[in-house]
């Protein structure tokens, strides 16, 4: 069920979001809080204001592109906290596919 899978997976997802962030922070060098894993049911992540990067547990079921789009996604809001062009550019620096990948993420249920 939902909860053991949870429980089961939230310190290895949590752990390889660290991994990811590091990774791609090397790219952008933003300044952020702490990184948290959530068993969300309607979002793969998000960047609060406080600089928190949230993750949904469910990360480490995803193919490796499409987890670092995800990764990639919510680093950037630390840069711009929107939707703009000056965002997606930011994303394109390390994912300059995620227009693919985005489209591909519409596929992946929770």
């Amino acid at each position: 069920d939902r909860e053991s899978d949870y429980l089961n997976n939230k310190d290895k997802s949590l752990e390889l979001a660290k991994k990811k962030v590091e990774e791609f922070n090397s790219v952008y060098r933003f300044q952020f809080n702490k990184i948290n894993n959530k068993n969300q049911k309607t979002k793969w992540g998000s960047c609060s204001s406080k600089k928190n990067l949230n993750f949904n547990y469910k990360i480490i079921h995803l193919p490796e592109n499409i987890l670092n789009y995800i990764i990639v996604h919510e680093l950037c809001h630390l840069g711009e906290f929107n939707h703009s062009q000056k965002f997606w550019k930011l994303v394109a620096k390390a994912i300059p596919d995620y227009l693919d990948i985005k489209k591909e993420l519409k596929t992946f249920s929770f």
